[in-house]
């Protein structure tokens, strides 16, 4: 099964905008896959869910594929909110 580093998948799925800002995100304790805090090196597979959380609130959405790179259009079929 195809898996990928936290980081990486948020700014490919263009969650977030740069990739440093998703390392920081993670470092600062914002980010968790299935219930555990992430660092940005954690891998994330298909089925795993991610909550983030913002000043505003909090995003959770569930990994659908892993893919290397995207277009802008494609890239919200990488996950669902749930």
């Amino acid at each position: 099964m195809e898996s990928m580093r936290i980081d990486k998948f948020l700014k490919v799925s263009r969650i977030l905008k740069r990739r440093t800002v998703a390392q920081e995100a993670c470092a600062g304790g914002k980010v968790s896959v299935n219930g555990r805090d992430a660092k940005p090196a954690h891998q994330v597979k298909p089925g795993d869910v991610v909550e983030i959380t913002y000043a505003t609130g909090t995003l959770k959405f569930k990994v659908l594929a892993v893919k290397q790179t995207t277009k802008k259009d494609e890239a919200a079929g990488l996950y669902e909110i749930i």
